[in-house]
């Protein structure tokens, strides 16, 4: 079976190819209206606007709100982006992950996601290395925070998010590796979901996941959001965190497959929250507007398969990476890091 990007870009091609009814088709980034309530966190006449285009496959945005741009990645392409206002988009890792000559057994050797820690630095989900590191952007020096559990390498750690206390949340399916699960590379039992402590100490959350991907906290940090990447199962699940170590999987939180049979190309992926709470996923046609309860209210169709997306700017501009391209959509709210 397809998984991820390439179910996704198949998705896409037979949507176009069989001429089915896109509404995206009007531009970059409709937003389409599911609910009333969707005027008061995106003006519903507004449209996404194209940043950058030509990438394989656009991932990872994080904006820096120290040097007020933003960075993403091309992780087939094995190169990361920086895009500012007054400068656009210009390379800014290259290799992202490792150095193509070292990428036997790999399928995407590049970076994937990214998270703006503070000060400088950068943290980076690196397939190659099969690790989290941190990267000092001025120097262009990076550490690496973890790249093992029981004493095994990580598949390839695919997406990430900070709480305020410095405590890293991370996903690792196997994308990274040819023949995913089959890769002879993979030494991992599961595609886990997994903390990293401020001291360091690695433990896994989740291991029942299928493919693990895109990763966010509330507001209060009380919820953490797992997106699965499976055409067989589209959700979102939910895992409540007391503060104090301990994790109750609270199931799934929003299943997507309500919108698997329209042909809209996407699976959930990576994610963004606003200050408020709503959760900004990308799914089955592009991002998905979900309420704190998780209904959706509606969605931004950006006619391809969509990645993930960050709030940047003053906090309230949407980046949107959408398979070729990297999208900016205006929007009523902030995001959490904001608040």
């Amino acid at each position: 079976m397809m998984r991820r990007r390439d179910f996704l870009l198949a998705c896409g091609a037979a949507v176009a190819t069989a001429g089915c009814n896109q509404p995206a088709t009007r531009g970059p980034g409709v937003v389409e209206r599911l609910d009333p309530a969707l005027d008061a966190l995106i003006d519903p006449a507004v449209q996404a606007e194209v940043l950058g285009e030509g990438y394989g496959w656009s991932e990872g945005p994080a904006w820096d709100r120290d040097r007020m741009c933003l960075y993403f990645t091309d992780v087939p392409g094995n190169t990361a982006y920086r895009w500012a206002p007054d400068d656009g988009v210009g390379v800014f890792l290259d290799p992202s992950g490792i150095p193509r000559e070292q990428a036997g057994g790999f399928r995407e050797p590049g970076a994937n996601g990214l998270w703006y820690a503070g000060n400088g630095h950068l943290l980076v989900c690196n397939h190659g290395r099969r690790a989290i590191e941190r990267l000092d952007v001025a120097s262009g020096r990076r550490t690496v925070v973890a790249d093992r559990f029981a004493g095994e390498p990580f598949n390839s750690p695919n997406d990430l998010v900070q709480a305020r206390d410095g405590t890293i949340y991370f996903t690792d399916p196997p994308y990274g590796l040819e023949g995913l699960d089959a890769s002879p590379l993979k030494r991992q039992d599961a595609n886990g979901v997994y903390r990293i402590a401020p001291d360091g100490g690695v433990m896994r959350l989740a291991a029942d996941m299928t493919f693990p991907n895109g990763i966010a906290l509330s507001p209060d940090e009380h919820s953490l959001y797992v997106a699965q990447s499976d055409s067989a199962a589209q959700q979102i699940r939910r895992f409540e965190l007391d503060g104090a170590g301990g994790v109750r999987d609270a199931g799934v939180w929003f299943d997507a497959s309500r919108f698997a049979g329209e042909g809209q190309p996407g699976l959930p992926d990576g994610m963004a929250v606003s200050a408020d709470g709503h959760v900004f996923a990308t799914g089955p046609g592009g991002v998905l507007v979900l309420s704190p309860e998780g209904q959706c209210l509606g969605r931004i169709l950006t006619g391809r398969a969509t990645a993930n997306c960050a709030f940047g700017g003053d906090g309230s501009d949407l980046f949107i990476t959408a398979h070729d391209r990297l999208l900016r959509l205006p929007t009523r709210v902030r995001g959490v890091q904001w608040n």
